[in-house]
């Protein structure tokens, strides 16, 4: 539970965004993975899990409560197709030849107490072939 100065809250979200192209591979998983946790950070949320699959990601993530969830996203998605597209342009752009990287929709739900063990463990099988996990 977090505190501020007239309330009390937890809030805890799961988010999934993606685009039906296998280019979150490699080194390129890596930097968006990498990038994305970094603007966390700096908005003082916490990761509690991040998995994905070559052409989405799941995170489950808290914020505090002056956090804009739908701009944070927004945020998230520019800033870390801008670094993909700089760092990775042969890899991209041979799946993103437009100036999109991510799908504009997302799913963003909310997650109680009681379904966060649920929700990390759906998060932590994606990416997963046979037994063996892919980059987290």
């Amino acid at each position: 539970m977090y505190r501020s100065s007239y309330s009390v809250y937890l809030l805890q979200y799961h988010i999934v965004t993606k685009y039906r192209n296998p280019v979150l591979q490699g080194s390129v998983k890596t930097s968006v993975y990498k990038t994305i946790e970094d603007m966390l950070e700096m908005f003082n949320c916490i990761i509690k899990e991040v998995n994905g699959k070559e052409d989405c990601m799941y995170l489950l993530i808290e914020t505090l409560s002056d956090i804009k969830l739908h701009r944070l996203i927004q945020i998230l998605k520019t800033r870390s197709a801008r670094f993909a597209r700089r760092d990775y342009p042969d890899t991209v752009d041979k799946y993103y030849w437009k100036s999109y990287f991510w799908n504009n929709a997302y799913f963003v739900s909310t997650v109680s107490e009681n379904t966060l063990a649920n929700f990390e463990t759906y998060i932590r099988k994606q990416g997963m072939k046979s037994k063996n996990r892919l980059i987290k």
